[in-house]
């Protein structure tokens, strides 16, 4: 039987490749990409490492403050802080508050041969000098043209002497697990150092920001790799690196870019604009979960569920209401919550979209005009007000689901700081061993709604509760306020 097999596997031509197991014997076709392998990585490289560049910053630091992050951490009062301190002035030979400079290096890369570069935000927040540094070692000057802290990406302008290299974007929505890529960066100004590896996972949500939909790669990143490009085979940019997971700070294996899809759409409006400019819904959400999904009677569990609307934002006047759960969004399915933001975000301001939204178990259509979200935050922040001092509150009147419940007093919202606007029961106290405070519930938070229902005292809480009970429902759905009138909806479980 081997001497078979044996013969099988010499007939064999790429792009075939055997794969045996004792006496078994599998024959599988490898994609052309595949079966270039090195070679392919090879070639890519020597193709595009002259467009990827290092970033090298400086800023002026306090020379105090530099030192005291340096210093180990003590506890207050220490006798050995002053030792500390005494020891890391007369290292740096001087009295310790003089400002100094401090310099960070990241990566880059060039998109226009006119002298335009894409990197990290973080490569080059509160940097005073930011320099280009290119693959043979030339040096210029960089300003910044725009950044976008929500994706930590920025674009860089420097003129230089001479057409450089360019790299253009691929589509990060074609690439599959497994497939090749490579990551170059240019950390330490001495020329491209180039890994590789595969795909290992996509839409990966890290929790860095609202508009997290990683790639995710075992290529090595490490520190100074921030802001480099991810190749795919092709020679095109599908991602910029950006994040890994380490207790080292040396790559594990872990690294995460962010998809060329998304740095496109970034990177063309700080090129045309010098910010960016992204549709705005006007709205705040939470995840669906299965208990809130069985409380609203949506099967199965979808979509993005409207917790609060701003009364200045562009769901408002189209008709949008606290309980609505978002289904669809200009025609694309909003699968979860992380679905909707992106989407919104990619819409352009001022366009006039179909929202389609689940309220009380039935489909309807809301047509929106967004709004632009830089501007929506602004109105956000300058509506913000000042709290009142603290008083005394009355003792609670009810109990219901584990918790103490008062009427909302105008002691009461002095007490818990609580905004005029926001209208309900007051949730003075919690029980520890209840499912509320599993879910965070805490006494200052003000219930709106019990099963999208308006509720005005405590009475009618424990009225809806005991109904609910008696209808054999297994959760209660309440809408419930925070102090300064953000709005969420927690099921509580009714055993």
């Amino acid at each position: 039987m081997s001497a078979a097999i044996a013969t099988l596997r010499d007939r064999l031509a790429p792009p075939f490749a055997a794969l045996c197991l004792g006496a078994a014997c599998a024959v599988a076709s490898l994609s052309p990409a595949l079966a270039r392998g090195p070679d392919g990585i090879a070639d890519v490289a020597e193709k595009v490492i002259d467009a990827v560049v290092n970033i090298s910053t400086s800023q002026t630091v306090d020379g105090k403050a530099e030192m005291r992050r340096n210093m180990p951490q003590l506890p207050p009062g220490s006798p050995f802080e002053e030792f500390f301190e005494d020891f890391f002035k007369n290292r740096r030979g001087d009295k310790g508050n003089t400002p100094r400079k401090v310099n960070s290096l990241g990566s880059g890369f060039i998109i226009d041969s006119d002298g335009l570069a894409v990197t990290n935000n973080h490569v080059i927040s509160d940097a005073d000098e930011i320099s280009v540094v290119l693959n043979d070692g030339t040096k210029y000057r960089a300003e910044v043209v725009g950044r976008d802290k929500k994706t930590d990406l920025a674009l860089l302008k420097f003129k230089p002497s001479k057409p450089l290299t360019a790299v253009k974007f691929g589509d990060s929505d074609k690439l599959r697990l497994g497939e090749w890529v490579i990551a170059i960066g240019n950390p330490f100004s001495l020329g491209g150092t180039v890994t590789a590896g595969i795909v290992s996972a996509r839409n990966r949500d890290i929790n860095s920001g609202p508009y997290d939909n990683y790639i995710q790669t075992d290529a090595a990143i490490n520190r100074g790799n921030s802001g480099g490009p991810m190749f795919n085979l092709d020679g095109e940019v599908v991602g910029v690196n950006t994040a890994i997971i380490s207790p080292s700070g040396g790559s594990i294996g872990i690294g995460f870019a962010v998809p060329s899809k998304t740095v496109v759409g970034v990177i063309d409006q700080l090129r045309e604009f010098g910010e960016t400019r992204r549709g705005w819904l006007g709205v705040r959400i939470q995840q669906v979960t299965d208990e809130i999904a069985e409380s609203l009677e949506i099967k199965p569990p979808r979509g993005a569920l409207i917790a609060g609307v701003d009364d200045k934002g562009p769901a408002k006047p189209a008709g949008i209401e606290p309980g609505d759960v978002v289904v669809t969004f200009d025609g694309k399915d909003i699968k979860e919550m992380k679905d909707l933001p992106r989407a919104v975000a990619d819409t352009a301001v001022g366009k006039e979209v179909d929202v389609v939204v689940i309220r009380k178990g039935k489909e309807m259509t809301r047509r929106v005009k967004l709004g632009r979200l830089e501007d929506g935050e602004k109105l956000i922040e300058a509506s913000a007000k000042s709290s009142a001092p603290d008083t005394a509150v009355k003792p609670p009147a009810q109990k219901a689901l584990g918790l103490d419940l008062s009427a909302l007093t105008k002691e009461a919202r002095t007490r818990y700081k609580i905004k005029d606007s926001v209208k309900g029961v007051l949730i003075t106290d919690v029980d520890g061993a209840s499912d509320a405070a599993e879910k965070r519930l805490s006494a200052g938070d003000v219930i709106v709604e019990v099963a999208q229902e308006a509720v005005t005292n405590a009475a009618d809480v424990k009225k809806r509760v005991d109904q609910l009970k008696k209808d054999g429902k297994k959760s209660v759905l309440l809408l419930v306020s925070n102090a300064s009138g953000e709005l969420r909806f927690v099921a509580l479980s009714l055993d």
